[in-house]
């Protein structure tokens, strides 16, 4: 775990907040100068405590409709197995997010998809025929209630 300071903990719910914020606005909003501001966000990066920048995008104007979470089960937990699911997982575009779990499920999924019916063609051809998958339930968004991408910083 990353060693950060009061400012180091500013300067990343900032960023986290408002990925595009100019350096400067980001100095003053912090209460340094513009160099050591940009020597501290390059330290963060190089460290891979920001691992990147990225647009928080509405998937529904962009067509994508529906989200589903898919809990799957595999047949197999082997490691050779389960990284050749995870492979694969690595090529559908449709799937945001896969976490690994512990317990009853292996993997939960995070899907978004135009409508029902190209939601069911993918899970029918492209998930549920995966390598090792035993069984898949899905979970229909009804409305997201909280969505703050990130971690909980304290400043």
């Amino acid at each position: 775990m990353a060693t950060l300071d009061r400012i180091d903990r500013k300067l990343l719910a900032e960023l986290q907040a408002e990925g595009r914020v100019t350096n400067v606005d980001l100095a003053s909003r912090v209460g340094l100068t513009a160099p050591p501001c940009l020597r501290r966000v390059r330290a963060l990066e190089e460290e891979g405590v920001i691992r990147g920048y990225h647009a928080d995008l509405d998937a529904s104007k962009l067509g994508f409709a529906i989200t589903v979470f898919a809990m799957v089960s595999l047949r197999s937990q082997a490691e050779e197995d389960l990284k050749a699911f995870e492979d694969h997982i690595k090529t559908l575009p449709e799937v945001r997010e896969c976490h690994m779990l512990n317990g009853e499920i292996d993997f939960i999924l995070k899907i978004v998809s135009r409508d029902l019916q190209s939601f069911q063609e993918f899970l029918t051809s492209k998930l549920t025929p995966a390598p090792n998958v035993a069984s898949v339930k899905t979970s229909l968004t009804i409305r997201t209630a909280k969505h703050d991408p990130g971690v909980p910083l304290e400043s």
